[in-house]
């Protein structure tokens, strides 16, 4: 009997697993074997969706609503959330600008696809989401892993952008809100970033999937300032739709024929149930109870922000928005995996190794997400406050 030979393509070497969902892994087992486990690893809101959204989907269902859409997703969802920038930012979208995507992943593959070419260098900070660099990596392009810290509010700047920009680099990702971090780039720091692109030729993709968690200040999106850009969102986060796999792109419109053609062919068009869900959820009646969530976020970060301070952990900014916290633990270890595998097996704590972000300081930083309501999260603290005591 043969062995077919294993040989996969030469650009799987640089794709990485989530360490986090190893964590999570040993954390079911554990749950399974009747340990408590207190989860602040997954970004994932612990909110349900909203019922209009459900509600919409069974609709949907009931009427056959089956089939697929277009390509570039239902006309209808294309229209309301033209609408919903409308109401939200004061701001005119052409719908036939909006590209509806399974996920904001599809989103970044589309736009990764479109614009990169092989050996195009993308700009994007480090820590930063990591399937961002993998993106780049699948068209084989160059990701380019610009460090960043607390002098920069874990951020890029014009300075760094332009700092690392050469003749190979084609794009920039800006998020904001960040993941891991949070923080946010202010609009003067973003027009700043967008003039340093344009005049070298290049494009700039903005993640917004966390722009309506916002905590401190009225959300707003770069397209307030220009429409020369791809903004990429998703009903993921905000709305509790994670597991609908829906998501968006804004894009110029000279671009929106080849993202179209490329959706056609890689994935053909997004969930339709999804997509009707999606119509519901952006309505007026799902969008006051998703405010008193954001509400609760924000009450989640004022409470754990401190506590984390007061154990030892080194916070330098505080985040704008989204639900995380990347915290230094250069006090307690040099090895963010280890420290967090031993955190979950010896105090039922799951939180995220900073080496699931990229490779700056990564082994000296943990992110906490406080997607599980307030009383779990003080037992959180309160069983890491004696795992780091039994450190000592």
């Amino acid at each position: 009997m043969t062995t077919r030979r294993y040989r996969p393509a030469a650009r799987m070497a640089a794709i990485e697993p989530f360490h986090v969902m190893d964590l999570l892994a040993r954390a079911r087992k554990l749950e399974a074997a009747g340990q408590d486990i207190v989860h602040m690893e997954i970004g994932e809101p612990d909110f349900p969706t909203p019922d209009t959204a459900i509600k919409a989907a069974h609709i949907a269902l009931d009427r056959g609503k089956t089939t697929y859409t277009p390509a570039t997703g239902l006309p209808a969802l294309r229209e309301e959330i033209s609408a919903f920038y409308s109401r939200q930012y004061a701001v005119d979208i052409d719908p036939a600008r909006i590209v509806v995507t399974p996920g904001s992943s599809g989103a970044l593959l589309l736009l990764m696809s479109a614009l990169v070419n092989s050996g195009d260098k993308v700009l994007l900070a480090d820590p930063g989401y990591p399937c961002n660099r993998h993106f780049v990596e699948q068209v084989n392009g160059v990701p380019v892993a610009v460090p960043v810290n607390g002098s920069t509010r874990f951020q890029l700047n014009a300075a760094l952008v332009e700092a690392h920009w050469d003749t190979q680099t084609r794009a920039v990702v800006v998020a904001s809100p960040s993941n891991p971090c949070g923080t946010c780039v202010s609009s003067d720091e973003m027009t700043s970033i967008h003039q340093v692109v344009v005049e070298r030729g290049g494009d700039m993709i903005v993640d917004e999937i966390y722009q309506q968690l916002v905590y401190d200040a009225k959300p707003r999106s770069i397209l307030q300032h220009t429409d020369d850009v791809f903004v990429v969102n998703s009903f993921s986060k905000y709305f509790c739709m994670t597991g609908w796999r829906l998501g968006w792109v804004v894009a110029p419109e000279a671009y929106v024929r080849d993202l179209d053609k490329l959706a056609q062919n890689l994935f053909l068009a997004a969930s339709t149930p999804a997509q009707y869900a999606a119509l519901a959820v952006l309505g007026d009646e799902a969008l006051v109870g998703l405010e008193q969530q954001r509400d609760q976020f924000r009450q989640r970060r004022d409470y754990l922000l401190p506590a984390l301070r007061d154990l030892g952990f080194d916070l330098l900014v505080e985040p704008e928005g989204a639900f995380y916290l990347y915290a230094d633990c250069s006090k307690f270890t040099d090895d963010s995996m280890a420290f967090t595998l031993d955190l979950l097996r010896n105090a039922g704590v799951a939180i995220t190794p900073g080496i699931d972000f990229g490779s700056h300081r990564a082994s000296e930083h943990v992110r906490f997400a406080y997607t599980t309501d307030i009383d779990r999260l003080r037992q959180g603290v309160q069983r890491l406050s004696r795992y780091l005591d039994g450190l000592g």
